[in-house]
Order: C-alpha cells, then structure tokens, then sequence
C-alpha cells in the first residue's frame, strides 16, 4: 500500500504557522516516499465552519506550493458514514445517552476522588451511564461505555509511533484506558458525530497508512486506536510533531492573527520565508 498521509483543517479561522508547520510536514513526507498526500475539511461544526475561510484554506496551501488529490474530502458531505458506525457501536451495546451539561460535570469533578483530565478535558464521571440508548432524546449526546468497549475485544491494540516525542509501539491498557480516558463523547449535540470518530472513519475511507499531526493530539490517539478496533478499521502508524509557540511559549491558536499565513503573505513574506520561521 502507498504511503498516504493527510492535513485536516477546521474553516473556522485563518491558518497560521502551526498549520503551516503540520501541512508542509506531511506534505513533505509524502512526496519523499513517492505516496500521497490528501487535504480533508473537518468541518463537522457548521455552527463555526465558514465558506471564507475554507477557501482560505485551498488558497494558503497553494500559496505554499502545497498539492494534494481531488476531490477534497468534507466531513459535512459523510454524516450518513458516521451514523453508520455509530449504528454498529449501538448495536454492540457500546453506546449510551448523556443529557449532561460541561457545568453538571465541572460539579461531579469537584469531589475529592474525582478530577483527572484527560484528552477532552475532565474524564466523564459517569453520571448517565445507566441510561439505556432507548431513552435518547434529540438533546443527548452518545458516549462510549468504555467498560464495555475494553470488554469487547479479545485482546488491546498498539500502536506504532514514527515521531520525534514518543517514538516506538505502545500498546493500550484496559486501567490507563478507564482512568483517563473514560466514556468519551462520540456524537455531540446538534452535531451528530465527533472528532473522535469522523477522523477514525475518514483516516480509513482515505487509505491513510501514517496519520501526521500535532503532538497535543497525541493522548487522543488510544481512543481513535481503540476505535478502529471496535469498528474493524485498519491501524495507520501516527507521526505528533512539535507544536509552534509564540514568543512566550504557548501554542499558536487561530486567534493569533498575527501568525496567520495570510498576514505573512500580505506583509510580503515568501513560501521560502514560512519555511525558514518554522524550521523546514
């Protein structure tokens, strides 16, 4: 199988010199392996997603002198292909509603055994995992029984990690999983999936053998990897690179307006100067 890697942007705001620093990589690590490289618009949020700056998107890649493979897969065209699996996740009896508000569980993380962050922020107590997936309502989202999830399969994934941070295999273990993982979010409300399972299912639909992202994503990938598992997806290799922080040492957001690729362009850097600044 070709080597085939991805860049995956959200149209919710300029690109900056992180993206710059992401798409420029896989770019690169595809074309020195003779394989491919594919763009995909994550833009399952449409209250957020906007046509401006998706095709921002299309234009500051190009400016880069960036190429990739049409037609450009979009995350809001394959909401059938998500519901699907989470229709063979229900049917596993994996899946559970959650009518839980961020403010219900900031106040169940403030007992004291309580607390442990994880991926997506404080791992989910709890609270509704009794409910039975008869009783979802329009205003639920579905979450992972991750009890159940582990049970499942007769035997953990690994994974295998080509980056610089944490290079080498690392198998999933049903305690690390439990604790701070927990029973994540896979269809949000009014959104009808999740990050966590759309790039799982569209890494699979693509082809892609090596997923290469930031190294902030890199805990998020025991879910995906045990995702995959559940679902009977292939398991790419991951490659997290380092983050591009500002000045002070925070990451770049798209708030950082400053950093846009945009703004570089305009103030009359080079593809070549984008190069220099993020160390390609």
């Amino acid at each position: 199988m070709s080597f085939t890697t991805r860049f995956a942007p959200s149209p919710t705001g300029p690109l900056h010199l992180g993206h710059a620093y992401s798409a420029i990589l896989a770019h690169d690590r595809a074309r020195a392996r003779g394989g491919r490289f594919l763009l995909r618009i994550e833009d399952i949020d449409r209250s957020r997603a906007r046509a401006e700056w998706e095709a921002q998107i299309y234009e500051d890649l190009a400016w880069l002198g960036l190429s990739w493979e049409q037609p450009v897969m979009r995350q809001s065209d394959r909401m059938d292909t998500y519901r699907a699996a989470l229709d063979r996740l229900a049917a596993s009896g994996l899946l559970y509603p959650c009518s839980c508000t961020r403010r219900d569980i900031a106040q169940a993380m403030s007992a004291p055994q309580e607390g442990v962050v994880g991926p997506d922020g404080p791992v989910y107590p709890g609270t509704c995992r009794g409910r039975p997936l008869s009783q979802a309502g329009p205003n639920d989202a579905l979450r992972l029984h991750i009890g159940r999830a582990i049970a499942h399969l007769p035997t953990l994934p690994a994974f295998t990690e080509t980056g610089p941070i944490h290079p080498g295999d690392h198998a999933l273990r049903a305690e690390d999983l439990a604790r701070s993982i927990g029973d994540v979010v896979l269809s949000r409300r009014g959104m009808g999936t999740s990050y966590h399972l759309s790039v799982v299912v569209d890494d699979a639909a693509q082809g892609v053998t090596e997923v290469t992202r930031g190294a902030d994503l890199f805990d998020a990938t025991r879910i995906h990897v045990l995702l995959q598992s559940l679902l009977g997806l292939p398991h790419p290799t991951h490659h997290h690179h380092r983050l591009i922080r500002d000045a002070t040492g925070r990451r770049l957001a798209k708030r950082d307006d400053a950093r846009a690729i945009a703004a570089f362009r305009a103030e009359g850097a080079t593809p070549a100067d984008i190069r220099a600044m993020i160390g390609l």
